[in-house]
């Protein structure tokens, strides 16, 4: 699912990635852009704006309720790889990017990806996104 909005509020995007979204973007797509986000979409990978990345990063760092053991768990059954995986794709790297930074093929890292996902149940990278800020591995950076 592909999300096309005039606002880009964090309780929007908070909820849309919750409920599968993959993609959340402004309306001041020109028609190159619409096309690319939809063929993203339609991959499974994610999409997200960067006033979108900001407010999801903005929801887990605000956070006051504590991380449960579950959390812990969820990022027991990872290999020290896959959490590496993780925490380069909760930054927004690309496959591209994560192999170059881990210096690994381009198919290695859409494999790590790919067990990562199944691993957590993730349907997409954006639900990666949000398991990584929720579990605590990720958190944001302060400038």
């Amino acid at each position: 699912m592909l999300v096309i909005t005039t606002f880009e509020l964090d309780e929007y995007v908070y909820r849309a990635v919750r409920a599968g979204a993959s993609g959340f973007l402004g309306k001041g797509l020109d028609p190159d852009e619409l096309l690319d986000a939809i063929r993203v979409a339609y991959r499974g990978e994610a999409l997200l704006s960067p006033a979108a990345t900001r407010a999801l990063i903005d929801r887990y760092h605000n956070r006051t309720d504590g991380l449960s053991g579950e959390a812990a768990k969820q990022l027991a059954g990872l290999t020290p790889r896959e959490r590496e995986v993780l925490t380069l794709v909760a930054r927004g790297l690309s496959n591209t990017d994560i192999a170059a930074a881990l210096m690994i093929s381009e198919h290695t890292a859409k494999t790590h990806v790919k067990r990562t996902m199944a691993k957590l149940g993730a349907r997409d990278r954006a639900q990666l996104v949000v398991t990584a800020y929720e579990t605590g591995l990720v958190q944001r950076r302060t400038e």
